[in-house]
């Protein structure tokens, strides 16, 4: 199993995927192993991790009419084109690439969004207030899916803060995985 944090930390909310996956990284150990992938904007090229895993879990934002910091898991075929990391006119993005590959008679990974509403999607580093407030559930309800797959998570002793991670990503020195 694959988890895939997607999103721009540059435009504030729309970061919290590649922040959760940060945060999981360096908070977590799972057992069986899961890989952990800062898949930022990297739309389609993430199509060789798609390719190569049967199983993919997807952390992204989503744009659906409800309130700011509601958390949703959706199986990724049932929501094309909802993600804000979907791409744009000259983008492709992760769902898309799930896209390609059907069209090419390929066989699709088992995957979910577990995906928020974001309260703030501007040119600002970090997260609203909301979805920090929502972050430890929006992390709860990650590590309960796995749970459901059999993966068990054994959180370190020694963690790394949300705010911790927010901060780094502002220093362009600063390693997010």
């Amino acid at each position: 199993m694959v988890i895939v944090g997607i999103g721009n930390v540059l435009q504030k909310d729309d970061g919290l995927g590649v922040y959760a996956a940060t945060y999981l990284h360096e908070n977590y150990t799972f057992s069986p192993e899961v890989e952990i992938i800062n898949g930022g904007v990297e739309g389609i090229r993430l199509y060789n991790v798609l390719e190569d895993n049967s199983h993919v879990v997807i952390l992204d934002c989503l744009q659906l009419d409800d309130t700011p910091a509601s958390i949703y898991a959706i199986p990724a075929k049932e929501i094309s084109g909802y993600g804000l990391n979907n791409g744009g006119a000259h983008e492709i993005g992760i769902l898309q690439c799930m896209d390609m590959m059907e069209l090419q008679g390929k066989e699709i990974p088992e995957s979910i969004v577990i995906g928020i509403i974001p309260a703030s999607v501007t040119f600002e580093f970090g997260l609203s207030q909301e979805l920090v407030d929502a972050f430890e559930g929006y992390i709860s309800v990650i590590l309960q899916y796995l749970k459901k797959q059999g993966i068990e998570a054994t959180k370190a002793s020694s963690t790394t803060e949300l705010l911790q991670i927010m901060d780094r990503a502002k220093d362009p020195s600063g390693v997010m995985i």
